[in-house]
């Protein structure tokens, strides 16, 4: 995408939306932004995070795998004065594809955005009726291929380990049973009959199911983890690492993370003899104690309520080597 060289940077108002990212304020205090730093915001969405960087005074580099987001954005890039540049592609690629720029600071707001889960089209959510999709990035196998055509204790497996569901053993066969499924109205139905959920109970016990397979379809964990290794290699000393995520698989990934690149990892107990390890020096500081949203945005924004931030800042030391995954 080319930005329009004639808009002026005021203008980057006039594309604003009324989406406001979850912990907005907390994110752009946290990065400390100074005029000309150069930024990653590696979960474009809605362009929330990116617009609020813009104004601070930072050249912003966005990711999304969703077309959609990236189409949306368009106008942004437009109006940014290049500011603004939107690339489709996974945030994991993120140290690939900047390979050479001076990074600042990355943000990284960990799950489904909240544009594709008001999109009944895009099957993310029961709320409304839709096709039994889910992928965020519009490619490969959906919900509804992975459901019907899945071993069922292939899906059970997804169900407890991504949805944390004690249960998912009772689902995953009233999914085999019930095949074929297309609507998410379909499946949210099954999980609730096989539960024994009534109208009116607190919590819909389809929500850990939508969510597991949501995980699974989008390899969101791993991505994640990808996504946090490819900060650490991105990052210049100093530079601040932001992230948002909303349920404890996520947050549990990045704090164990955060920790052992910090150096704060346990020593084990006094009862085990200790071996003596050698471990690369710290890629970054201590962590921050971690944030949660106020009240008066938790009961304005019902999603806030299971967010939680993590920040670290990047130590002058070298990434650790690649290993093929987290260590």
């Amino acid at each position: 995408m080319t930005p329009n060289e004639t808009a002026p940077k005021e203008s980057i108002a006039a594309s604003a939306r009324p989406h406001v990212p979850v912990l907005l304020n907390e994110v752009i205090d946290a990065l400390a932004i100074t005029p000309g730093e150069t930024h990653v915001d590696g979960t474009f969405g809605a362009g929330g995070y990116s617009m609020a960087m813009i104004a601070a005074g930072a050249k912003v580099y966005a990711f999304d795998q969703d077309p959609d987001a990236i189409a949306s954005g368009a106008d942004m890039v437009a109006a940014s004065d290049g500011q603004l540049v939107l690339h489709h592609d996974f945030y994991s690629q993120m140290a690939d594809v900047l390979d050479g720029e001076d990074i600042d600071g990355i943000t990284l707001d960990i799950g489904v955005s909240s544009m594709q889960l008001d999109q009944a089209g895009r099957g993310f959510s029961f709320q409304k009726d839709g096709p039994l999709d889910m992928r965020m990035s519009q490619d490969g196998p959906s919900a509804a291929d992975f459901l019907n055509e899945a071993d069922e204790e292939d899906i059970a497996n997804v169900i407890y380990r991504y949805g944390e569901e004690r249960r998912s053993r009772k689902i995953a066969k009233a999914i085999v049973d019930a095949r074929p499924l297309t609507r998410t109205s379909e499946l949210a139905n099954i999980v609730r009959k096989s539960l024994g959920h009534k109208p009116g109970d607190k919590k819909d016990p389809a929500t850990r199911t939508f969510q597991a397979i949501r995980i699974h379809i989008n390899r969101e964990l791993g991505e994640l983890e990808d996504g946090l290794i490819a900060a650490e290699r991105l990052l210049k000393p100093g530079g601040r690492l932001a992230v948002v995520t909303f349920h404890s698989l996520e947050d549990r990934i990045v704090k164990n993370f955060l920790r052992d690149r910090s150096g704060q990892k346990s020593a084990g107990s006094r009862h085990i003899p200790q071996v003596s390890e050698k471990r690369p020096a710290p890629t970054f500081h201590k962590p921050a104690k971690m944030v949660r949203p106020a009240g008066a945005e938790q009961v304005s924004n019902p999603r806030a309520r299971s967010a939680t931030l993590r920040l670290a800042v990047r130590s002058d030391a070298p990434a650790v080597p690649a290993t093929g995954g987290m260590q």
